[in-house]
């Protein structure tokens, strides 16, 4: 028993990818059991299996670690293609979102954003915009724009501010249902709130 524990705590020799996701998935594994608070450089280190100064090549702190191993693994955003109507469309962006923040890496982001302060939260609001909400509003743009053409969608509701709804209803029923969408929240997004608002008399 001993030598297995010896050989368990034992770095492990690894280089380039593979050590990166190693120690990606072991930061991941330890934002989400104990939290950012508890998170720290040697912790990750050592579930990692590989020493610090591995870590410490390539990130100067545990923010810097963090934000790259949220970037690295969250789901890529992508555009939704034309379905041939901006409600359908709107639903699977609701959809893509749900399974992002419903993934491993999403589940870190809502510990991460849960346990934050304010002023803490600061720090990762650049990130939070680029590679979640900047996406989402983009893609809601492309629907709009899509419903537009259709006929379906007023132009003056192609904006930055209709846009910014989906990611804020989103963010805070992600934060109230501790990371997930009540099941029926989608539909009634779009058909109570989003539709009302975009279509045309």
């Amino acid at each position: 028993m001993r030598a297995a524990r010896e050989a368990l705590a034992r770095p492990v020799r690894r280089r380039g990818k593979e050590l990166e996701n190693a120690i990606f998935e072991a930061a991941l594994d330890q934002l989400t059991s104990g939290g950012y608070a508890r998170l720290t450089m040697e912790g990750v280190a050592a579930a990692a299996r590989t020493g610090k100064a591995a870590l410490y090549r390539r990130w100067a702190s545990k923010v810097e670690l963090v934000i790259d191993a949220l970037d690295s693994t969250l789901p890529r955003p992508h555009g939704v293609p034309d379905l041939g109507s901006a409600r359908a469309e709107l639903l699977q962006l609701i959809e893509l979102f749900t399974d992002a923040i419903c993934s491993r890496s999403g589940a870190a982001l809502h510990a991460l954003m849960a346990e934050l302060s304010q002023q803490q939260a600061e720090v990762f609001k650049d990130f939070i915009v680029r590679r979640v909400i900047g996406p989402t509003k983009d893609t809601i743009l492309d629907i709009l724009r899509r419903g537009v053409a259709r006929g379906e969608v007023r132009p003056d509701a192609v904006s930055p501010l209709v846009a910014d709804v989906v990611p804020a209803m989103l963010m805070f029923q992600v934060k109230l249902f501790d990371g997930g969408l009540a099941p029926d929240f989608a539909v009634r997004l779009v058909d109570d709130v989003l539709v009302p608002m975009v279509r045309q008399p």
